[in-house]
């Protein structure tokens, strides 16, 4: 069974193969169930908010994402290609998430070892904005089966990353980040989930 690999805040990139899921913080924070089956992380991938790194479950204004992330995706070989998508599971309310998931981002055709800017942005960046409760953003990358072998989706709304994976046959993902986010005004953290 594929699983998805303990995620340590200091972002050393040594995949440790530990069997207890239940501490990941794509598990705690319900990305693994929500959006995503269990993985295991096999591309490194970073992104970041003007200097800020995104960490699994860190917390981010929607001022602090009025534009697009830098992203830098690991590999060595620029003959294979990356799609990176990001969407909102919590859309438009944690409590009633009829639109899950909304796409925000989606590029497609990255040569490892770069970032989006060297793939084809086929859904442009629409930065986070949510008006109730707090939200989980989540930065999926996908290993694709060649160049010009995804295309854009024709909806944000109800957005599906399994359906949208399955339909391109890009298999399991193989590196996941989310953040936390709630409108300007808001304050506290995301409560756990009884």
């Amino acid at each position: 069974m594929a699983r998805v690999l303990l995620n340590n805040n200091n972002n050393n990139n040594n995949n440790n193969n530990n069997n207890n899921n239940s501490r990941d913080s794509l598990v705690v924070g319900r990305v693994i169930g929500d959006v995503l089956d269990p993985f295991t992380r096999s591309v490194p991938m970073r992104v970041y908010y003007g200097n800020r790194e995104v960490n699994n479950g860190y917390e981010f204004k929607p001022s602090q994402l009025l534009n697009q992330p830098r992203v830098h995706i690991g590999g060595q070989d620029l003959r294979t290609f990356y799609t990176l998508l990001m969407v909102d599971p919590d859309a438009p309310n944690p409590s009633d998430p009829n639109l899950r998931e909304y796409l925000h981002w989606l590029v497609i055709d990255i040569p490892g070892s770069t970032g989006p800017s060297f793939g084809e942005e086929v859904v442009c960046y629409e930065n986070p904005r949510p008006s109730m409760g707090i939200h989980r953003f989540v930065f999926v990358l996908f290993k694709q089966l060649g160049r010009q072998t995804v295309y854009a989706p024709g909806w944000r709304q109800n957005f599906n990353t399994r359906d949208f994976a399955e339909l391109y046959n890009l298999g399991a993902p193989v590196a996941a980040l989310y953040f936390n986010c709630q409108r300007e005004t808001g304050s506290g953290g995301r409560r756990p989930s009884n």
